[in-house]
């Protein structure tokens, strides 16, 4: 299969190295872009630009989209021929919705301290937040504009995310697409933490 793995706010393609290792041994392709996420000068549009022009002509794609990455993700589907759309611990858009309006319109309480890499053995925690970039604010005013979602849209969550809470989550879901979520031990990067278990989740 073809996966497009698509990273999350302040992060960077290197989050998703355990992950991307796993599935090319297991005989896939990867794609991992880098978004422009330290530009001021980048919205959502070239967030969704980056990602689209990353992929050569071929197969359809699995967009994997990770945290922020969701209102990235929903929109690379309309331009890209996709066999499924899977949303990693990640923000759930309404269409037209706003990435800086979504944590109100949410609800969502996040909990205090590190809410990234705390499930992470110390070495590889360390060097997660060496890839850390500093997040803009281009894209968080731009509306979300998709029609619908994907056919195939699976969403999965992780029990011990701090960020996205695994309760918040499966609210969140329920509420806007009406599904039950799948989960996966780990937290909030669940591809640094067990990416065997989520190579498996992907391949299923």
């Amino acid at each position: 299969m073809r996966f497009v793995l698509i990273h999350g706010a302040a992060s960077s393609a290197w989050h998703w190295n355990l992950l991307a290792t796993e599935l090319t041994r297991r005989g896939h392709e990867v794609i991992a872009p880098q978004l422009p996420c330290d530009d001021p000068a980048a919205g959502l549009a070239q967030y969704v630009d980056t990602v689209v022009n990353a992929v050569p002509d071929g197969d359809p794609v699995t967009v994997v989209a990770h945290s922020m990455a969701g209102f990235v993700g929903v929109l690379v589907c309309e331009r890209l021929p996709v066999r499924e759309l899977v949303l990693v611990a990640a923000m759930i858009p309404e269409p037209g919705e706003r990435i800086g309006e979504w944590w109100g319109n949410t609800g969502l309480k996040s909990e205090e301290g590190d809410v990234f890499f705390h499930d992470l053995p110390a070495e590889l925690a360390a060097e997660a937040r060496t890839h850390l970039r500093e997040q803009s604010r281009g894209p968080m005013n731009d509306p979300c504009d998709f029609k619908e979602w994907p056919e195939r849209t699976r969403v999965v969550i992780a029990r011990d995310d701090r960020l996205f809470p695994a309760e918040f989550l499966r609210r969140v879901t329920r509420e806007r697409l009406g599904v039950v979520p799948d989960e996966l031990p780990g937290a909030h990067f669940p591809m640094l933490g067990h990416p065997s278990a989520m190579a498996d989740y992907l391949g299923a």
